[in-house]
């Protein structure tokens, strides 16, 4: 077995040049005369000129890294990084500007929903014509096919052309036959967000068989969760600069780091998701406590979001969703227009939405807020981290205790009874407590008595 990495990407680099059309007359053959008569000297001349125009603009630059057998390498990074146009140069999909990257091993890419898939053929065709696109014998496309189909969870609609699939089934029926390959490399966008929290789950289990299995997979994901537990390594895309290879923790911080940078933007020009392009539509936003301070609030305290929206006149019938988000990214809460309130909103040129939250019973620490509004299209305008809310300890058990972020996302009350001969232990025998009064509350450690106290229950529970 070879020592080269799998995977070698050296000096790669993309440039596009902004306003210029490609010649869109040259035919194919056009393109191997072409390429006949002086493939080297056009690429010299073409990263010279991206070199000295002013109209290049480099998606991505100066990529350099490695990736051995059997490793997962998370690309993270912000919407328009550069990590979309990597994956494409690796995937023979679009040429680089200039660099080179060696992929040793058969190449199994799922970049968008439903590559390879003819519309008018039925889901049973485009097995075949995806697998044989990707590098597969019929025969043995005919052995995975149970498998596929199996895994791809549309038996029922196996003879109903794909064009009337949900952008969930394409995905499912895409990402099935990619994965059944058998690749040595699997390289996979964020193609999976489509589907839902079950079909993820079974898909980042299936890339888990595949690198157990000694392959490698390069994956793009914006679910920090994911990629802290699947990546053996992780490199920071941001500005079409490519990072040193990194931990998957130290990675993912990085990467966090870099989407709080725009936090002191005002929400109207911060990086949003709009399904076509539009005039912003949360425009302002203020966040309300008990504390008196505000994004500052107690466990278990009251909170009220005022959201401002503007241009969005146009709109029939939308919802509007308030998410909060961990420092990974994860939410951890979601409280959605329709789902609480029955809400519908048509829009206007102006206008203001208020949400209350009579407790938010979220543990300690750092989170972010996103604003959406979404019709049946898709997401009309959506901000990831329109701004951040911090929370701090609060007794809202009444006991000076509550969980600690490690052992839990939420402070849930409930009530636990002793029966059958136990007994309530004496405040002198509890850990932490002096003379049967508290030596502890909140987020540092504080001596009382010259011991010090845990603010949380052991952390073996």
């Amino acid at each position: 077995m070879s020592d080269k990495p799998v995977i070698s990407v050296e000096n790669l680099g993309k440039a596009y040049f902004l306003g210029k059309a490609a010649d869109k007359h040259a035919t194919f053959a056009d393109v191997l005369v072409g390429a006949a008569k002086g493939a080297v000297r056009r690429f010299t001349d073409r990263v010279a000129d991206a070199s000295k125009s002013s109209d290049a603009y480099w998606a991505v630059r100066n990529a350099s890294f490695d990736v051995n057998r059997g490793e997962v390498l998370g690309l993270v990074g912000r919407n328009g990084a550069g990590k979309s146009t990597m994956l494409k140069m690796l995937s023979r999909i679009t040429e680089p500007t200039e660099g080179r990257a060696v992929i040793r091993g058969r190449v199994a890419s799922l970049l968008e929903v439903g590559t390879g898939f003819h519309p008018e053929l039925t889901g049973r065709e485009n097995i075949f014509l995806n697998g044989a696109i990707l590098g597969m014998r019929r025969t043995e496309i005919t052995r995975k096919f149970d498998e596929i189909v199996a895994f791809s969870e549309v038996e029922q609609f196996l003879d109903t052309p794909v064009k009337r699939y949900s952008s969930g089934m394409y995905v499912r029926l895409a990402f099935a036959v990619a994965a059944h390959l058998d690749p040595e490399v699997l390289i996979v966008d964020e193609v999976l967000a489509v589907g839902d929290a079950t079909f993820q789950k079974k898909c980042l289990g299936k890339m888990g068989d595949v690198m157990r299995a000694g392959r490698t997979v390069l994956f793009v994901s914006h679910n920090m969760d994911a990629v802290t537990n699947l990546c053996t390594h992780v490199v920071l895309v941001n500005k079409g600069k490519v990072s040193d290879r990194l931990h998957p923790e130290d990675g993912v911080k990085q990467y966090l780091a870099t989407t709080a940078e725009g936090m002191g933007v005002p929400l109207s020009q911060k990086q949003r998701t709009q399904y076509k392009p539009r005039p912003a539509v949360f425009t302002d936003l203020k966040i309300e406590t008990e504390t008196g301070h505000d994004r500052v609030l107690h466990t278990g305290g009251r909170v009220r979001f005022d959201i401002e929206l503007s241009d969005c006149q146009d709109i029939k019938a939308a919802t509007v969703g308030l998410a909060i988000s961990d420092n990974r990214g994860k939410r951890v809460a979601l409280f959605h227009s329709m789902y609480h309130s029955g809400l519908w909103i048509r829009g206007a040129q102006s206008g203001r939405m208020t949400l209350e939250v009579p407790s938010l019973p979220l543990t300690p620490g750092n989170y972010y807020v996103e604003l959406v509004m979404a019709d049946d299209q898709g997401y009309i305008d959506r901000v990831e981290r329109a701004d951040k809310l911090d929370i701090v300890f609060g007794d809202m058990l009444g006991t000076g205790k509550i969980p600690s972020a490690s052992q839990s996302v939420v402070v849930l009350p409930a009530h636990w009874d002793i029966a059958g001969g136990l007994d309530r232990a004496a405040a002198s025998d509890i850990p932490g407590e002096v003379g049967g009064v508290q030596a502890y509350q909140g987020g540092s450690d504080v001596k009382a008595g010259g011991a010090i106290a845990m603010n949380a229950i052991p952390a073996a529970v």
